[in-house]
């Protein structure tokens, strides 16, 4: 079949991505599902950080690419050997396909799927093929997924059904902003009730991150961020701090406003100055948890004996540690009881024409959400 699709050929582009286009919507050819996969029609897609990772390089991919890993659509067709799913059926998508063979799968953490690992680095679906093609050639899979366009053929594992009363773009933003921000306070940290906390970065992730938080019974929650907007936000969304990372004193007065610092800080700027400054508002004996992805070449030096000395623990959270099938419906259940509120984090709806001003917008940080409506 033939659909419209946002696709990228190069990255690092120069900024504003409106006159450079990293994005130029065509029409490419969508071969049919194989066995286990399964066509969805897109109803909608989250514009992400990791997305805005590979168009300016700080995770390179295979081009072309058709990106997008935050989605939620309709079954439209299945393949061979598709069980558990009708068509008409309401999906979220998720950037991880889990083979369930592997032993992490076998583990309880098939967000390090292995298989998954190597086709998503390959940039094909979990059985190694490529399904889309844009003039007779090949376009690359983005993590299994490639949601920037009307149609898209995945992994059966790359899908949990929900129900059909959840809005399209509500759903999107569980199959990255909430499981990867809910699932880092819920799984990773399992944090306590009653704990302080501190989040630094306050994009969708972030913000979830602070909402799951709240949801958890954290008696203090520290907001950190360097745009006042969002710092706004985030005490209208139940942070009892707000903190400027600017501010020369940010540090300081995280330490004052916790007694010494947090016990959890969270990390979600995809910034190693972020994780640096997390660290560091972070108490003795406390837990550091990073759910961001800067360039593979930055690096993080902290004191060595501080590890020890002071008993810290630094955790990173990939997909939120979770288990999707698991997972997602807790938290669209919360959601339905208002404990998560992920219906504040949509900022604006955009169209495939508007996605290059759209990620000028996200990489301003002028945005928290922008869904795209295919």
């Amino acid at each position: 079949m033939k659909m419209r699709a946002a696709v990228i050929r190069e990255m690092m582009k120069p900024r504003p991505y409106e006159a450079s286009k990293p994005f130029a919507i065509a029409e490419v050819e969508l071969d049919p599902p194989g066995e286990n996969e399964v066509l969805v029609r897109i109803r909608a897609a989250g514009l992400c950080h990791s997305d805005l990772s590979t168009v300016n390089g700080d995770r390179p991919r295979p081009m072309p690419m058709v990106l997008g890993h935050e989605a939620a659509g309709e079954v439209a067709e299945l393949g061979r050997g598709v069980k558990n799913l009708e068509v008409g059926d309401h999906v979220i998508l998720v950037f991880v396909p889990s083979c369930g063979g592997c032993l992490p799968c076998m583990e309880g953490r098939p967000g390090l799927c292995e298989p998954a690992v190597t086709a998503n680095a390959a940039g094909t679906l979990l059985s190694g093929a490529k399904r889309i093609k844009l003039d007779g050639r090949p376009v690359h899979h983005h993590v299994g997924v490639s949601a920037f366009a009307e149609y898209a053929v995945v992994s059966r594992h790359s899908l949990v059904k929900i129900d059909k009363s959840l809005p399209f773009e509500e759903a999107a933003l569980f199959g990255c902003a909430v499981v990867t921000g809910a699932g880092a306070v819920f799984n990773t940290a399992k944090l306590p009730a009653g704990s302080s906390v501190g989040v630094i970065g306050l994009g969708g992730v972030g913000l979830m991150a602070m909402l799951a938080a709240r949801a958890a019974g954290a008696r203090q929650i520290i907001a950190i961020d360097t745009l006042e907007d969002k710092l706004k936000l985030a005490r209208q969304l139940g942070a009892t701090h707000a903190v400027n990372a600017r501010d020369p004193n940010a540090v300081e007065q995280v330490k004052v406003a916790s007694g010494g610092g947090v016990e959890f800080a969270f990390e979600m700027a995809s910034s190693v100055k972020a994780l640096e400054l997390a660290y560091k508002v972070t108490k003795r004996g406390g837990t550091t948890v990073t759910a961001s992805l800067p360039h593979p070449d930055h690096r993080f030096a902290l004191p060595a004996t501080n590890l020890v000395a002071e008993e810290r623990t630094l955790k990173g959270s990939y997909i939120g540690s979770c288990v999707p099938a698991r997972d997602l419906p807790r938290y669209v259940s919360l959601y339905r009881q208002g404990l998560l509120p992920v219906d504040r984090l949509l900022s604006e709806r955009i169209g495939l024409d508007g996605i290059n001003e759209g990620f000028d917008r996200l990489a301003d940080g002028a945005t928290v959400r922008q869904v795209l409506l295919p």
